[in-house]
């Protein structure tokens, strides 16, 4: 049977691909984006807690109730705005499965989806799953920042939804209140949907205030806003999300969510809604924590040949490595991972059209001290 793929662009992710890589030829990985230390020791008291009281049954599709409640609680604690746990907070299976549900929840065939390159590659094949088109509209070279008067001008009669994140994977870069302003006043008197992807919202620096869409009424009216419990609680493979949607946006989406995965892992869920309520200084101090392995990463990174990059918020940092090499992207780092035994990734499959001769990579400093030890120990030699 010849059977014509719905993804034809869609092979295996470059994740995948690099921690294979990494795997068959004892690299450090510093290519995926997983922490590689312990869980909050609360966190897996609570699971432990939840699956021995018997809590290993579906959970309501949209989320236990004290989960909603403490997001909801969490939300008007950070940001400042009130939302409803029942009507406009739904738990998903990983901030992916909020992403791919508020797509097909919004976006019909033939309509337009505007994202900004370098973007996180589960969103286009939402986009097309969908039937959409994804127009790409490209960030700064330089230090990925948005130009605004371009993604007006990609804004057509067909634009259903525009797509931004921040803290922004692969760079780092950040929105300021500027650019919130700039999206008020594109979005004003359209029918467009926002979606935020804002899954590395707690892990900002230098004493920055992460802008979330949800700080603003006008841009959270018409927004999905998507989080990870996996980013910020060091436990990425729990795969647990959430979004946070008005109630006719949230309405929608649950009717996706509820024939896609139903129901998020239960215990777990559980364990989250103790986590935030009974120790939020882990995502209050989540910034400082990361910022320390930010600033050695990057201070024995300048003892290498490697250039790092600005990093604003997340926890990935971009080195240009012109200096080392003029093989395009993809190529440097697979020499560097089979050749020197570092793993990183490469930022062109992050965009449609890579810019022409970008010479950067993606590492992550989400490892202990000794990982990262090793990591330099190999890149000094380069």
């Amino acid at each position: 049977m010849r059977l014509e793929t719905k993804l034809p662009k869609v092979g295996t992710t470059i994740f995948t691909v690099m921690s294979q890589l990494a795997l068959e030829h004892k690299a450090v990985n510093l290519g995926q984006g997983f922490p590689d230390f312990a869980v909050p020791q609360r966190l897996v008291d609570a699971l432990a807690r939840a699956m021995a009281e018997g809590r290993n049954q579906y959970a309501p599709m949209h989320g236990i109730p004290a989960l909603r409640q403490a997001i909801a609680a969490k939300t008007q604690r950070c940001y400042g705005r009130k939302v409803d746990a029942d009507s406009e907070v739904t738990v998903t299976s990983g901030a992916s499965e909020a992403i791919f549900d508020a797509v097909l929840a919004v976006v019909r065939p033939g309509e337009e989806v505007i994202v900004l390159d370098p973007c996180y590659d589960c969103y286009e094949p939402a986009i097309d799953l969908a039937g959409a088109v994804a127009v790409h509209v490209p960030l700064d070279p330089q230090d990925f920042s948005v130009d605004w008067q371009r993604v007006r001008e990609a804004i057509t009669p067909r634009t259903r939804m525009l797509m931004v994140n921040s803290p922004h994977n692969p760079s780092g870069a950040m929105f300021g209140a500027s650019d919130m302003q700039a999206l008020a006043d594109i979005l004003r008197d359209t029918s467009i949907v926002l979606l935020s992807d804002e899954v590395y919202e707690h892990i900002v620096f230098d004493g920055a205030r992460h802008e979330s869409v949800l700080r603003h009424p006008e841009l959270a009216e018409r927004a999905f806003v998507v989080s990870s419990f996996g980013k910020t609680y060091h436990c990425t493979g729990w795969k647990v999300g959430y979004a946070v949607a008005p109630p006719a946006l949230t309405a929608e989406f649950r009717k996706v969510h509820q024939y896609n995965t139903f129901c998020t892992f239960a215990p777990a869920q559980f364990a989250f809604a103790d986590m935030i309520e009974n120790e939020p200084s882990h995502y209050e101090e989540l910034g400082a924590f990361y910022q320390s392995k930010r600033d050695r990463f990057r201070e024995q990174l300048l003892e290498t040949r490697l250039e790092p990059l600005p990093v604003p918020g997340g926890y990935f940092q971009l080195v240009d490595y012109s200096k080392v090499s003029d093989l395009p992207d993809a190529e440097f780092c697979r020499w560097l991972t089979v050749e020197k035994g570092v793993a990183a990734i490469p930022l062109s499959p992050f965009y449609a059209r890579p810019p022409e001769g970008q010479r950067l990579a993606r590492l992550c400093f989400a490892k202990e001290p000794a990982t990262l030890d090793a990591a330099i120990e190999r890149l000094s030699a380069i």
